[in-house]
């Protein structure tokens, strides 16, 4: 339902209470330790369903990794090098997806430091279906890349490798006198996937805003991600709104993860910063985005979105850096 107000609905002048938005620079997260990957993956938001951290290494992993409590997508902000699996190798850089489901050994082992946006699923990673659009829509599945098995190469003198395995939120450490990765083949269907937002062909209408959902680039539980890239905006009427209008967040919170480009809509935004804003509180363009917008014919931003159905809560390194004037913006 469109409402027509007198009055914009964020003209608030006061706002206490968790429903506050907020805005942050992942970069600024306290404990963003370059040396260990675990140590490294600082949490920023979370509920039972998903759990957001960011990350910063620029040293491989002495050690391999396996999470029990859930499927893990691995957006690559920055950097470059090679994720070792349990179904072999793939290379990784800027921009890439990387799905790893449940219960996979992986390795990483940066090329050059590496920024890492983590988000663990309590279910499963699915591809959306795309309806009526077809299912080469948005991105064509034979795009998704896979990896093939490779022996593990010789290390020889070595007599230990660690596996630390992630259940219930704690570590646990399991030593073997070989490489845990020692996979000679596989079949099936479940497997780690690489997709590249390059890849992404974003849908666009010239007279009509399309909703968040004709951007989702994944399922989790109980939440969708989606994947802002450049498209033209809507200019087939010349008395269109070019930037979202104002929406309230009834049904999800919404996290955005901004990647790169020029972000129109709000200023003050950079390449690594979160917004956080709640459900039940209404958001929009900023005073001024809409003259700015005028001129404008395609958006210039890549972002990574995350919209969940559960409440989401800030943790407290995420507490430490947030802006507290955000929401008067």
């Amino acid at each position: 339902v469109h409402l027509y107000r007198s009055q914009p609905p964020v003209g608030w002048i006061d706002i206490e209470g968790d429903l506050r938005p907020e805005a942050f620079s992942a970069e600024e997260l306290p404990g963003l330790d370059r040396s260990d990957y675990l140590e490294s993956r600082v949490p920023f938001l979370h509920n039972s369903d998903v759990r957001l951290s960011f990350s910063v290494m620029e040293e491989e992993m002495p050690y391999h990794f396996r999470n029990a409590d859930g499927d893990e997508v691995l957006f690559v902000h920055r950097g470059s090098g090679e994720l070792e699996t349990d179904f072999g190798p793939l290379q990784y850089e800027r921009g890439d997806y990387l799905v790893i489901p449940r219960g996979t050994v992986y390795r990483l082992a940066p090329g050059e430091e590496t920024a890492l946006l983590v988000i663990e699923s309590a279910g499963e990673v699915r591809l959306p279906e795309k309806g009526v659009i077809g299912k080469h829509a948005l991105f064509d599945p034979a795009v998704l890349n896979v990896p093939e098995p490779r022996p593990p190469a010789a290390e020889n003198g070595r007599t230990r490798w660690q596996l630390k395995i992630k259940r219930g939120g704690a570590i646990s450490t399991v030593t073997y006198p070989f490489n845990p990765i020692n996979t000679l083949g596989w079949k099936g269907e479940l497997t780690v996937w690489q997709l590249n937002i390059r890849d992404i062909r974003p849908i666009h209408c010239e007279r009509y805003h399309l909703p968040p959902t004709a951007h989702i680039t994944f399922l989790l539980q109980n939440a969708v991600l989606c994947t802002f890239l450049p498209r033209p905006l809507e200019t087939g009427d010349p008395d269109a709104l070019r930037v979202p209008f104002f929406h309230s967040n009834i049904d999800f919170d919404e996290v955005l993860f901004y990647h790169d480009g020029d972000f129109f809509s709000r200023e003050g935004i950079d390449a690594g910063m979160v917004t956080f804003h709640p459900q039940g509180l209404h958001h929009g363009p900023q005073p001024g985005a809409a003259a700015r917008a005028e001129g404008k014919t395609r958006t210039n931003e890549k972002a990574v979105m995350l919209d969940t159905r559960n409440p989401l809560r800030l943790s407290p390194e995420a507490k430490a850096i947030a802006s507290g004037d955000y929401w008067k913006s």
